[in-house]
């Protein structure tokens, strides 16, 4: 196995420093589509076992033609892929510059945690317009109030050709997940012994940095996502209902979050929907910005580039998503026979808790997909600098739309001994990405209040 991967030559390591950064010279972003994929990726393979991307898949594959159906969960496009070999506490001595500390760290603490590794498939793809928009951003997309927001880009990947890291962690902040959506999903709090209580959320989104109408980020009134949560079982927790409108410059305006108690039947403020506070449903088990991977304002931490790795990671994960949740959820970790691993190229950044500023998380250590800015992993460090929380994405492809995201999103306690599993959709409908229907005028605090009717 090849060790880490040294920096492509556009980057500037380092943490960020100055009031706009970007705007990467001509000659490098002609690369995007050349060398590099349109998403800024390196185009070619490793002369093993990661092979060149050839576009991904942009539509239902022939493989599964006539089983597919749209209204269902994308099924495994791979049927015939077989596990090639299976990494264990046993065994990752021999895999150790291939596997992250988290993955290294749950093999020692559960010895029945391992990784099945499979063929590298590089699914990932987006549409054509989403290409065009990363083109433009590399020429013209900065960054703004001391790294908290973006300016000038819109749609896709504001820096396809990153110059630190802070541009890497708002890639997947704002990476393209559609402009309008719904979705079902569940969330579980898995006990040691692993029993779980299974909490039902629908949520929507309008995500208006992927607005095609819009021309700049300075057209989207500051913020980037219209976001809901509504949970509706089990009956005592149904009728809370989340109310966030994510600015895109935090410098300029916090977070704005609303939540409604059907306990009081009021719609509140909700500072504390951000940072290090509870997340919603958690079980105590992880923060608010920790969902979906990472979330809101980076400005508590010093963002650094570790580097560009060979990784083992979760990816092309249909079979996980199409068990029941018996089979998936199990004691200590998810029923690791339905994970697939595969080696990825990632890229690392380290957030360290600045001076003077508070969160649980004195260090984190993120590990982002190359072909996609979505975050695959990551490492949570307490206040003591001891690893505490290991996170892991389980990507896949959703090749109708195109887009490539992630499906069930699993924090493990290590001190705890229990995980919380997230977005999981197992056994039931996609997610919309065409949800025409939602209009900003809907986000709003009295539309959250008929929503947590009872």
């Amino acid at each position: 196995m090849k060790k880490s991967l040294a920096l492509v030559s556009a980057l500037v390591v380092g943490t960020f420093a100055g009031s706009a950064l970007a705007k990467v010279p001509d000659a490098q972003v002609n690369r995007l589509g050349a060398d590099l994929t349109p998403v800024g990726a390196e185009k070619a393979g490793n002369g093993g076992d990661i092979p060149a991307w050839t576009g991904g898949l942009t539509s239902v594959p022939a493989s599964i033609q006539g089983q597919y159906s749209p209204d269902k969960l994308p099924l495994n496009p791979y049927p015939g892929d077989q596990i090639k070999f299976t990494i264990d506490a046993g065994n990752m001595a021999q895999y150790s510059d291939n596997l992250t500390e988290g993955s290294k760290a749950m093999m020692s603490t559960y010895p029945s945690y391992k990784m099945n590794v499979y063929e590298t498939r590089r699914s990932c793809a987006f549409p054509e317009f989403v290409y065009e928009a990363n083109r433009h951003n590399a020429q013209v997309a900065v960054l703004v109030g001391g790294g908290n927001g973006v300016g000038e880009g819109i749609m896709g990947f504001p820096f396809p050709i990153p110059n630190n890291a802070l541009e890497i962690i708002w890639n997947h902040t704002l990476r393209y997940r559609a402009f309008k959506l719904t979705r079902e999903f569940t969330a579980a709090p898995v006990t040691r012994g692993g029993d779980y209580e299974l909490i039902t959320v629908q949520d929507e989104a309008i995500l208006q940095w992927s607005d095609p109408s819009k021309e700049r980020a300075e057209d989207i009134d500051n913020i980037s996502i219209y976001y809901i949560s509504n949970t509706i079982a089990p009956a005592r927790a149904a009728g809370n209902v989340i109310l966030v409108h994510e600015t895109l410059n935090r410098a300029l305006e916090e977070r704005r979050a609303w939540q409604y108690s059907p306990g009081t039947r009021r719609v509140r403020r909700a500072p504390n929907i951000a940072y290090d506070n509870p997340g919603t449903n958690s079980d105590g088990l992880s923060t608010s910005d920790a969902f979906d991977g990472y979330n809101g304002a980076p400005d508590r931490y010093d963002w650094t580039v570790i580097g560009k790795q060979e990784k083992y990671v979760a990816a092309n994960n249909y079979d996980a998503h199409l068990a029941t949740y018996d089979e998936f959820l199990k004691p200590l970790h998810v029923n690791q026979d339905l994970v697939r691993y595969e080696l990825h190229r990632v890229w690392s950044i380290e957030a360290n808790l600045k001076p003077g500023n508070r969160h649980v998380y004195s260090r984190r250590v993120k590990h982002l997909d190359e072909d996609s800015w979505t975050m695959t992993g990551a490492e949570l460090y307490d206040g003591r600098g001891e690893l505490w929380r290991v996170q892991e994405l389980l990507g896949r492809q959703s090749y109708s739309v195109p887009l490539c995201n992630k499906g069930a999103e699993i924090v493990y306690d290590l001190q705890a001994g229990r995980y919380l599993a997230l977005a999981m959709q197992n056994g039931g409908a996609p997610i919309n990405y065409n949800a025409d229907e939602l209009d900003p005028d809907r986000y709003t605090p009295a539309s959250i209040r008929q929503l947590g009717v009872r």
